[in-house]
């Protein structure tokens, strides 16, 4: 129960930094700002789909969470270069 804990405070502070990553890059406009625009509603309809799918498959809330860390990081990673 502790781990599910400590990697939901993490989604929180990593998403946090995304968006803030997001924000700068959306405020520089231009292409890239549209392409990063598109690719945001699109992994947030991916994504809810996949939690979908995991949840009626029988998976935990555990493993809903791993898989949006995931995506979150390598978010991170990617608007970080």
């Amino acid at each position: 129960m502790l781990k599910f804990w400590y990697d939901a405070t993490m989604l929180s502070l990593e998403s946090q930094r995304v968006v803030g990553l997001r924000l700068m890059k959306l405020a520089g406009g231009g292409k890239n700002a549209q392409a990063e625009a598109s690719r945001m509603v699109t992994e947030k309809f991916a994504a809810s789909m996949a939690a979908a799918v995991t949840l009626m498959c029988g998976g935990s809330g555990e493993a809903v969470l791993a898989q949006v860390r995931k995506k979150v990081r390598s978010n991170s990673r990617r608007l970080s270069r």
